[in-house]
């Protein structure tokens, strides 16, 4: 009877001591995270709100090791109590992005160092601790090698190794972002405050995305609900910046339990015009800016299903850099340009407009003469697995709406008005793993149909365009070997309808006319069907040579069909100033890109280093059109005349990065990035001709971008944490550019240093607030990116200055709060 109840005593012991609680990194839960129990066979996997469980536990006194991906390996002695502990983890993130998992460009989400493709993920805590412009700029302060061509503030547009526009693809949720990303002065739509992931992938992704994808991709994954316990959360996020009284607000709603999930988010950012050191207050560069989003998903024991609106409405000014001659204050347009001056007494003459007010240039109003964006997303994302594989199908659909009112003496009438419909398909099937080996296959592709409407300059036709690719991919892992690559094949046919314009006799502004009424009016677009296809392919392997030191290298050929303001373009951009003259006689391009590198992580630091060379067989690119004696064409005062040519083109640079985090030295870190592009036109009749020909546009200048930050914990109740961070970016004069035609100039190098401080204060049991307060351009430095397009808005030969066109941003306070609740 002792024996038994002896027995009976230990079983129930071992059935009664239980361990459980959450795993998170700064309140935010982590799934997948990996408990394991020292001297046992227990341990526990934690689920999407962060919670595990161990059961049957004898020993009272556990040694726990908990790994994810991604994080630091944490090791914790705990004494359980008789019956039932809580217990809960908190996990830092690996100083080194080497160990980042990624999912963009690959068939299963995998560690960065173990990828052939050259890759960067930035995480949720990086995006909060930076302030910029935008979410875009902010990814671009935390990546080597990828850039941003501005127009302003509120437009930045993602290139990659000097590559960009429909050379980069932008995935929003997986899904292709179509918006007419052709023009300067188009940007990517999107809610600034929702992002909370990038992964951008550097070099050919034709192999998985088709046509687009021909520089890389940026990824950008949107928030979803992860507390799966049913309760209501939310959160509000609030910023100023003070150089353009930038006011920003987001409102953020979710809930989820077992199966549902959802969310509902709003936002709205304003801001007036941007000053600098030279210019003073820049006209006609404030925005207003409001988005919702919404999100409802189901999850069951094989899969998911998601469904996502977003809702993105900006009217944001066109500068366009009129000055009065001697004093360089801006002024600005209140007369209809020549041409459109039927039955009108006055007309505008550029050099003879009024100085902008005080009022004005200080002003949140928006000038008639801007542009409204208006973006509608649908679109629903179903995984499922099916018999040790794994299906996943993303169906979509974008509307992009694009006004630009350049006319002062009617400011309702659009001088562009466009409307893009696209619908976006994909299905992926990851087959069972067999052999160490992952295979992949798929299809994808979309459908366009654009439109002009009630408009008065049209610089595209109407069109409908149809692609479809299918691919087939594949990677084996065996000891220290990552072999991955696969093959694609892409078509695409394109039919743009015929456009006449005239004059309308009441108004003066060239309108749409068709058949049979066509008199006296001259053809703008001709009919016309295109068909281009092309393969594309990869293979690349990662070899670990120990376990701090990984091998990469990666062959890709890269396929781009020409975007259709490269083929049929004639008319004026208003937003870009810009008039663009597109060629239907051009080709696919074709690239070969050879990527090299060497990562490496160690308890005191960790690097990355690759090269890469690129071969573009029938490259596109804009030449300024000029008359025999070398002048600029100017068929619409004040607006530039582009022609679109095609050559062969190479790049070759590299990137390195490098990051101190001594261990012994808990949150400091030194942390260094270096870029480098060199492009030219292989077009035997440019050799050797330098800036008149030889070299390509759009290439960035050198680069380094250095930083040194320091975390501080510590143990007072209100602040557990306070990071405090210098970071510096200079960047390299730029004389390797496209001088021929006076297409580029040169720039200028120059140093710029911003500082911020981080902390997070508890303000509830539950609840922890961010507060970052950063200064960027901390000397207030006038200086002119090379990529800023404002660069060339410049009307005089000479300056009583000595300086022309537009500077960039100059000192700048912000200060943004996260308040969770």
């Amino acid at each position: 009877m002792f024996l038994v109840f002896l027995l009976c005593e230990t079983s129930l012991s071992a059935q009664n001591h239980i361990l459980q609680g959450k795993i998170t990194d700064n309140h935010q839960p982590l799934e997948g995270a990996t408990v394991l129990m020292k001297g046992t066979s227990l341990g526990a996997i934690s689920s999407g709100s962060g919670f595990y469980r161990i059961e049957n536990i004898i020993n009272k006194v556990a040694e726990l090791t908990i790994s994810l991906v991604g994080y630091q390996t944490k090791h914790v002695m705990i004494i359980l109590n008789d019956s039932f502990t809580n217990f809960d983890i908190s996990l830092e993130t690996d100083q080194s992005v080497l160990n980042q998992v990624v999912v963009t460009g690959v068939s299963k989400a995998t560690l960065i160092r173990q990828n052939p493709l050259s890759m960067i993920s930035i995480s949720t805590r990086q995006i909060e601790q930076v302030s910029a412009d935008n979410v875009i700029d902010a990814i671009a302060r935390l990546s080597p090698g990828f850039q941003v061509v501005k127009t302003g503030p509120n437009v930045s547009k993602p290139f990659i190794n000097g590559l960009g526009y429909n050379r980069v693809l932008t995935l929003y949720d997986g899904m292709r972002v179509e918006t007419q990303q052709w023009g300067d002065e188009h940007g990517v739509p999107m809610d600034d405050y929702m992002i909370e992931k990038a992964e951008i992938i550097k070099g050919p992704a034709s192999l998985l995305y088709g046509s687009d994808a021909i520089a890389g991709v940026l990824s950008l994954f949107p928030f979803t609900p992860k507390m799966a316990d049913g309760k209501l959360y939310g959160q509000f996020l609030t910023e100023y910046q003070s150089n353009n009284g930038l006011i920003g607000n987001n409102l953020r709603f979710s809930s989820a339990n077992a199966h549902w999930s959802w969310s509902l988010s709003g936002s709205e950012r304003i801001a007036r015009n941007y000053s600098n050191p030279v210019d003073g207050s820049v006209y006609n560069t404030g925005f207003q800016m409001v988005n919702a989003t919404g999100f409802l998903g189901y999850t069951g024991e094989n899969g998911y299903s998601h469904f996502n609106v977003t809702y993105y409405d900006n009217r944001q000014g066109i500068p366009d850099g009129s000055r009065d001659s001697l004093s360089r204050k801006f002024t600005y347009q209140i007369y209809e340009s020549p041409g459109e001056n039927i039955n009108r007494q006055n007309v505008d003459n550029i050099k003879e407009r009024p100085v902008v007010p005080y009022n004005l240039l200080h002003s949140y109003s928006q000038s008639p003469l801007s542009q409204r964006i208006q973006d509608y997303r649908l679109y629903s994302d179903h995984f499922y697995r099916i018999a040790g594989g794994d299906i996943k199908v993303l169906l979509g659909f974008e509307q992009n709406i694009r006004r630009e009112f350049n006319h002062p003496a009617d400011p309702e009438q659009a001088g562009e008005y466009i409307v893009l419909n696209t619908v976006n398909y994909g299905i992926r099937y990851n087959a069972p793993a067999f052999k160490n080996a992952e295979t992949t296959i798929g299809v994808n592709g979309m459908y366009q149909n654009n439109s002009n409407k009630n408009a008065t300059d049209f610089p595209i036709p109407d069109y409908h365009l149809f692609d479809f690719g299918m691919y087939a991919y594949g990677k084996w892992k065996m000891n220290r070997w990552t072999i991955a690559g696969g093959v694609r094949f892409d078509h695409r046919h394109e039919r743009m309808e015929e456009m006449f314009i005239r004059p309308n006799p009441a108004t003066g502004f060239n309108h749409p006319v068709f058949f049979p009424d066509t008199a006296g009016s001259r053809q703008q677009f001709p009919s016309t069907q295109l068909s281009f296809q092309g393969v594309s392919g990869s293979i690349g392997f990662t070899y670990r040579i120990s376990e701090q030191i990984s091998l990469k290298s990666n062959i890709a050929r890269g396929y781009r069909s020409p975007n259709i303001t490269e083929i049929a373009s004639n008319g004026l951009d208003p937003g870009a100033h810009i008039v663009y003259r597109g060629n239907l006689n051009f080709v696919p391009e074709f690239s070969l890109q050879e990527d090299l590198g060497i990562s490496g992580q160690f308890s005191d630091l960790s690097f990355n280093f690759s090269i890469f060379n690129n071969d573009i067989r029938h490259y596109i690119y804009e030449d300024q059109e000029v008359d025999q004696q070398g002048n600029p064409v100017v068929v619409i005062p004040g607006n530039k005349t582009f022609q679109f040519q095609q050559t062969n083109a190479q790049l070759y640079g590299g990137d390195a990065w490098l990051n101190v985090h001594p261990h012994r030295w808990t949150g400091f870190q030194f942390e260094n990035s270096f870029s480098l592009v060199y492009g030219y036109n292989r077009n035997p009749k440019f050799a050797k001709t330098g800036s008149l020909g030889e070299y390509l546009p759009f290439i960035p200048p050198p680069k380094w971008m250095s930083s040194i930050s320091c975390t501080l914990h510590a143990g007072r109740k209100k602040s557990h944490d306070l990071t405090v961070k210098m970071m510096m970016e200079k960047d390299a004069a730029q004389n390797r550019y496209l001088g021929l035609n006076q297409t580029e100039t040169f720039t200028e190098g120059y140093t710029i240093f911003d500082i911020s401080v981080h902390t997070n204060i508890k303000y509830s049991k539950a609840q922890t607030m961010q507060v970052l307060l950063q200064l960027n351009n901390v000397f207030n430095t006038a200086y002119q990116s090379h990529l800023s397009r404002l660069q060339y808005f410049e009307y005089y030969t000479s300056s009583t200055s000595g300086r022309y066109g537009i500077y960039n941003m100059g000192r700048n306070l912000c200060l943004k709060m996260i308040f969770p609740f």
